[in-house]
C-alpha cells in the first residue's frame, strides 16, 4: 500500500512506540491521527508533524467512534493505515505475598491491551470496509497491533500482561482470514526489550543486565525500529495474518 497521501491513525501515540509510528508514518507522507488517553499529550505530539492529535481512551467505544469520525471529517478520508500502540504497563502475580488475588487489576490489563485492541480494530475495520478499494488487488487498508515477546516468553509476574498480548497475537490469524473478502490485512508486531518510559528508570547495572541477554544488538530496541516495521509492513501487501518478533533474538528468562 502507498503511504504518501493515505490517512492513518496510531493510538498510544502520545509516546514511545506509538509517537515513532506516527512521525515516521507522517516523514512518509502519510496524515496522521494521533490518539492517546492523554489528549493533550497526543495534541503536543501532532503538532511537529501535521497531524490531528485527539483524546480517545480504549476502553471506550463511544470515544473510539468519535475519534474516528473526528480524523475522517479533519482528513477528508477514512484512515487505511491503523496502528494500535495503546497499553498500560502493569505486573502481578497469581499469589502474590500479601494474599489479594488482584483479579481487578488482571481484568483492567485485559480490557486495555486486548479488548481495547479489539474495539480499535473492529471500529476501524468497519469503516475501512465501506470504502472504495485502493487498487487492483482490491485493498481497502492495513491493521497493525502490539503483542510483546510476552506473549511466548511471559515472566514470573506477568501473568495478565502475557496473556493480553497471547490474546491479541492469537486475534490475529483469524482476524486477517475475516476481513480478508474486505480487502483489509491484519498483522501484529511483537517487540522484546525497547526504550520506553518504564525503561528510562532502570538503573545502569539494571540495563546492562537486561542487554547481556539480548544477542544482537546487544542493547534495547529502538522506537524508531518499531516505526520502520510498520511501514514496510504497510508497504509489502503480501504480509497479512502473522505475528513478527522484534526482538535482537531475545528469549526472556522465567524470572
Amino acid at each position: 500500500m502507498q503511504i504518501t497521501g493515505t490517512i492513518a491513525l496510531v493510538t498510544g501515540a502520545a509516546s514511545g512506540l506509538g509517537a515513532a509510528t506516527a512521525r515516521d508514518l507522517a516523514r512518509a507522507g502519510a496524515r496522521v491521527a494521533l490518539l492517546d488517553r492523554d489528549g493533550e499529550a497526543a495534541r503536543r505530539a501532532a503538532t511537529g508533524i501535521d497531524g490531528l492529535g485527539l483524546a480517545a481512551d480504549v476502553t471506550d467505544a463511544a470515544a473510539i467512534e468519535a475519534a474516528l469520525d473526528r480524523a475522517c471529517d479533519h482528513f477528508g478520508a477514512v484512515p487505511r493505515i491503523v496502528v494500535n500502540c495503546a497499553g498500560i504497563g502493569t505486573a502481578g502475580r497469581i499469589l502474590p505475598r500479601d494474599g489479594q488475588l488482584g483479579l481487578e487489576a488482571f481484568a483492567r490489563t485485559i480490557d486495555v491491551k486486548l479488548m481495547g485492541t479489539y474495539r480499535v480494530m473492529a471500529i476501524c475495520a468497519r469503516a475501512m470496509a465501506q470504502a472504495d478499494p485502493l487498487d487492483a488487488d482490491g485493498a481497502r487498508g492495513v491493521i497493525v497491533n502490539t503483542a510483546s515477546v510476552a506473549w511466548q516468553d511471559g515472566q514470573v509476574g506477568q501473568a495478565a500482561y502475557a496473556a493480553s498480548k497471547g490474546g491479541i497475537a492469537s486475534l490475529t490469524l483469524p482476524a486477517a482470514r475475516e476481513l480478508a473478502r474486505f480487502g483489509i490485512r491484519v498483522m501484529t508486531i511483537a517487540p522484546g526489550l525497547f526504550e520506553s518510559a518504564m525503561s528510562a528508570g532502570l538503573t545502569p547495572q539494571m540495563r546492562r543486565d537486561l542487554e547481556q541477554g539480548i544477542p544482537f544488538p546487544p542493547r534495547m530496541g529502538r522506537p524508531e525500529e518499531y516505526a520502520m516495521l510498520v511501514r514496510q509492513i504497510v508497504e509489502n501487501p503480501a504480509l497479512n495474518g502473522e505475528i513478527i518478533r522484534l526482538d535482537g533474538a531475545v528469549r526472556l528468562a522465567a524470572r
